[in-house]
């Protein structure tokens, strides 16, 4: 993209306000001042830079559910509905939220694939295939950019699975790199100009990509022009001299990281030439002029963009994302979805995540939102009173969860005297302090204890179950009787991440009566690590709500579901299946979960089954139940949108950003625990549904594919080599929405090309009996492949395919053209 005066003019206030710089104002700017922030630089107008976690919400600088943020729906969901405006217009939205909570750069979008299903972070991520994810990448940064907050597309490259992140080397073919694993990065830049990169803890070949020359140095910003800045994953950066030559311009956080004091030392030492140390300035100084942070320079955005309802877009984007994957005839009438609102009478509704919904996957992407409608909530506000039925039927998890409903709690810090210092409310029961995160006139220096107190007013009678998570020296009290008194040390975790916010530990049980309140207490000593590289105080206040037999559990949702219209059994992963931190064993869902399906199908035929996972899970009984719907993590206002679809008001708008294989057994790449320390991408460029055609197998439910509430026909393909024209007609009784795909298929692939990759996409919308059209622009790259001997991309001549269909399993028209 040309240059404009605007950028020029920026160039030059960079350039002027580093030549004021001397080498350790320069050094110090390259390193966090603290866990999210880059100093401020008064005497050149420099104001401090600050970063937030995404990418379903901002953060902000304080980890608490006391500073609400808009939590919009996983990643995965926003890629199943292949809209890539829809996902600029949540951008804007961040962008909103972001500058509300004076943070001026947003640590997403997360544009690694889904390698295997076993990746435990893939939530957090679009697709399994680079075309889909660049595309909603791209519309994701351009939305965030227009509100004048930059973006950090992460993480750089093939940080695909979590086991051993920090330490692991991925081997990975030139050829797979430039096809897969780097291609939405290039798309990214090439076409929303991300002001901002994240680079990855693992290592690639042989060198940690905070200090990969060729991958930062020669193709980022080589071949591809980024000019933004660098950023490190958090505590990634670990050699001085190493990062700053391969590419790195900031190493967070801070304070103590490879660079600040430690940088300026190198250069004076001659290790390290301080032209490279102003280069990296100056992209720190080009962004900080790019968002408003530097005197002198006009930012790129000057007038925000109109105002968004948070809460409205957070309940279209999950209407959309939801995936109807099945939704059979039952009995000979019509399909059991959508339900008729005017007809139902009753209605079962049935598991835990019904009533307490997950609605975003865990891990630094958490956040707080100001309220969450559950499934319950959203289907007994849609309909009338006394329709809706609800029975637990399964809980999916065995574990405590931090203290959420029926708590209500304040943090009361004090010194080691015991003086209190600051008091603050905590309503998730959870203490992430990090850096800056402390409350305000507390330093981790004076900081000495922490009481979680307040009251829990329970919802149902019976022996709760109280415990802890974390670090610490810790005292638990529940209606004035001491529970547990000890200590709970670091383990031998090696991501940090696991050490503070692993698995919870029961510490005692409490005979407590619904509706009745207690007085509750949690004091903790806090843990401080010497020469630990955050300053950081995190451990949570825990609780279960009693127990009941798993049998009698089912046969009261059995009970409800024989004499309902309709069942819906919402079933669940937890936080200890999908998160950041750890990937995933298997691919099955938690506990009772897959007998409560069985035994409600059994009694009712018009079950529908709500999946509210953030990446594929085993069904092993999707042909015995009327309908599947994917929910993914729907979002703080999930259940409402929920209700929406459920209830016939929109149709469920998405399509598969990733194969969901029948079991485990059957997907073909499932290695993602390195050996020796090294992982092995031996698969090369067969991943996704290009693994899929390759094997010659079937998926419970392939790539691309979707339902909604009317049928389409293809009637025409026309091309003429550089577009691809297609003629549907909306066949249904509704009006609908389609996503016309575009796949590209070479007549002979040989075995090392895939059989088919998608192209291109576009969606359309029709009344019932009209007849829309779609073109579709077939870019240059869908014929070419990476020829590692040459080191360029090279076009493969012959004759291709160009399908058109609703998945990729699913092509309903083609034509042959020669290339």
């Amino acid at each position: 993209m040309a240059e404009t005066h605007a950028d020029q003019a920026r160039e030059a206030a960079a350039q002027a306000a580093l030549g004021k710089l001397d080498l350790d104002a320069k050094a110090r700017l390259l390193a966090g001042q603290d866990m999210w922030s880059l100093p401020a630089l008064p005497e050149i107008g420099l104001a401090s830079l600050v970063m937030s976690d995404g990418p379903v919400g901002v953060r902000g600088v304080r980890w608490t559910a006391d500073d609400p943020s808009i939590a919009l729906p996983s990643p995965t969901a926003l890629a199943a509905t292949w809209d890539p405006d829809l996902a600029r217009r949540a951008g804007t939205l961040l962008a909103q939220e972001a500058r509300r909570k004076g943070v001026r750069v947003l640590l997403a979008p997360t544009v690694n694939l889904h390698r295997s299903p076993l990746g435990g972070r893939h939530f957090e991520a679009y697709s399994e295939d680079p075309y889909l994810t660049g595309r909603i990448g791209t519309g994701y940064v351009q939305g965030v950019q227009s509100g004048g907050v930059g973006t950090t597309v992460k993480h750089f490259v093939a940080n695909d699975a979590e086991t051993d992140r920090f330490t692991v080397n991925n081997v990975v073919s030139a050829r797979a790199l430039r096809e897969l694993y780097l291609a939405p990065f290039e798309a990214i830049v090439e076409n929303a100009r991300p002001w901002g990169i994240m680079t990855a803890y693992n290592s690639v070949n042989g060198t940690t990509m905070t200090e990969h020359r060729q991958l930062v140095n020669e193709i980022l910003r080589g071949e591809w022009g980024f000019d933004g800045f660098n950023v490190s994953d958090w505590m990634a950066a670990r050699s001085t001299t190493g990062a700053i030559e391969g590419g790195l311009d900031v190493a967070m956080p801070g304070p103590a990281t490879v660079y600040g004091e430690a940088l300026a030392a190198a250069v004076r030492a001659g290790e390290v030439e301080e032209a490279q140390v102003d280069e990296a300035v100056r992209n720190v100084l080009r962004l900080a002029a790019r968002v408003g942070a530097l005197e002198g320079a006009e930012p790129v955005v000057t007038e925000p963009p109109a105002e968004i309802d948070g809460e409205a877009l957070a309940r279209e984007v999950a209407r959309r994302s939801f995936v109807l994957v099945r939704n059979e005839a039952v009995q000979g009438g019509d399909p059991v979805l959508p339900i008729d609102p005017a007809r139902v009478r009753t209605i079962a509704l049935l598991g835990a995540a019904a009533r307490d919904a997950r609605v975003l996957g865990g891990g630094s992407a958490t956040v707080f939102p100001r309220r969450i409608v559950s499934p319950l909530d959203g289907l007994t506000a849609a309909l009338p009173a006394g329709a809706v039925t609800y029975a637990l039927g399964a809980d999916p998890t065995e574990e405590l969860a931090a203290a959420g409903k029926g708590f209500e709690l304040r943090a009361v810090c004090r010194d080691a005297a015991g003086e209190i210092i600051a008091t603050t409310s905590v309503p998730g029961g959870q203490i992430q302090w990090q850096g800056s995160d402390l409350p305000e006139g507390v330093t981790y220096d004076a900081l000495h204890s922490v009481e979680l107190t307040g009251t829990f007013t329970p919802r149902e009678s019976g022996a709760h179950s109280f415990g802890t998570r974390g670090l610490g020296g810790f005292r638990l009290t529940v209606a004035g009787e001491v529970l547990f008194e000890g200590a709970q040390g670091l383990g031998t975790e090696s991501d940090p991440f696991e050490a503070f916010f692993g698995a919870p530990v029961e510490r005692g049980r409490a005979e407590l009566t619904a509706g009745e309140p207690v007085e509750v207490s949690l004091h903790c000593v806090v843990a401080k690590i010497d020469d630990a590289p955050i300053q950081a105080v995190g451990f949570s206040f825990v609780h279960r709500e009693p127990q009941r037999d798993a049998d009698e559990l089912i046969a009261e949702a059995v009970e409800a579901a024989r004499d309902a219209e309709a069942a819906i059994v919402v079933v669940a992963t937890t936080d200890r299946v999908e998160s950041e931190g750890f990937d995933r064993t298997d691919l099955k869902l938690p506990g009772r979960q897959d007998d409560l399906v069985r035994a409600v199908a059994a009694v009712n035929p018009n079950t529908v089954v709500v999946v509210n996972s953030g990446s594929p899970v085993e069904l092993p009984w999707r042909e015995d139940v009327a309908a599947v719907l994917l929910s993914w993590f729907p979002g703080q206002e999930g259940g409402a949108a929920l209700a929406d679809v459920l209830l016939g008001a929109y149709e469920p708008g998405g399509r598969l950003p990733t194969t969901w294989p029948v079991s485990l057994e059957d997907a073909p790449v499932t290695q993602v625990t390195p050996v020796d320390g090294e992982l092995h991408y031996t698969e090369d460029v067969f991943i996704g549904y290009r693994a899929w055609d390759k094997r010659g197998t079937t998926p419970a439910y392939p790539f691309g594919h979707g339902l909604g509430y009317t049928d389409w026909a293809y009637e025409s393909i026309e091309t003429d080599g550089t577009t691809v024209t297609v003629r549907v007609r909306n066949s249904g009784g509704r009006a609908g929405r389609e996503v016309v795909q575009v796949y590209v298929a070479p007549v002979e692939a040989g075995a090392d090309r895939p059989v088919r990759q998608l192209a291109g996409f576009a969606g359309v919308e029709a009344a019932p009996g009209e007849t829309a059209e779609v073109t579709v622009a077939l870019p240059r790259r869908a014929f070419e492949i990476w020829d590692e001997q040459s080191g360029t991309w090279t076009v493969v001549n012959g004759a291709y395919e160009i399908q058109a269909g609703r998945s990729a399993a699913d092509r309903r028209l083609s034509t042959t053209i020669e290339v």
